[in-house]
């Protein structure tokens, strides 16, 4: 496969919503860019990778570690009012706890409603872990919101 523009703008958005999850708003855009940008300048080993999502998702990430001093507060991308669904207020605390993989898979898979297999790609995981985070994370914000199931 040969990496083009189109192919890393057809990346960005998962991409995006996978550090942005993982680790919020501000941190997770510049680490998107910075991945992006290292995708481009490493297209051609981009190219013979199996899963250049995940590359450049575990980029990102180590990126945002690195920009992290103190853990940053989860921001969910604003919403117009008329379109704003009513949430629990202590739900985002509660993401707050979770760690950055687990946060991330509640995220993608009960938010922007991704399937196990695109968000296991985006976070550069198997399904299997993907499944593992989300569980842990689901037990824990059920616990946090005291919500039985």
């Amino acid at each position: 496969m040969e990496i083009t523009e189109t192919v890393l703008t057809d990346v960005k958005p998962k991409l995006e919503r996978g550090l942005v999850a993982a680790v919020g708003m501000d941190v997770g855009l510049d680490a998107a860019a910075h991945a992006l940008a290292v995708g481009w300048d490493k297209r051609d080993r981009l190219a013979e990778m199996e899963n250049p999502t995940g590359y450049l998702f575990t980029v990102g990430l180590n990126f945002a570690k690195k920009r992290l001093k103190a853990p940053q507060p989860v921001e969910l991308p604003p919403v117009p009012e008329w379109r704003m669904p009513e949430i629990e207020p202590g739900l985002v605390p509660a993401l707050e706890e979770l760690s950055p993989q687990q946060r991330a898979a509640v995220l993608l898979v009960h938010s922007f409603n991704y399937t196990y297999a695109e968000a296991a790609e985006v976070l550069d995981v198997s399904v299997s872990s993907l499944r593992n985070h989300l569980n842990r994370g689901m037990k824990k914000l059920r616990k946090r919101l005291g919500v039985r199931q």
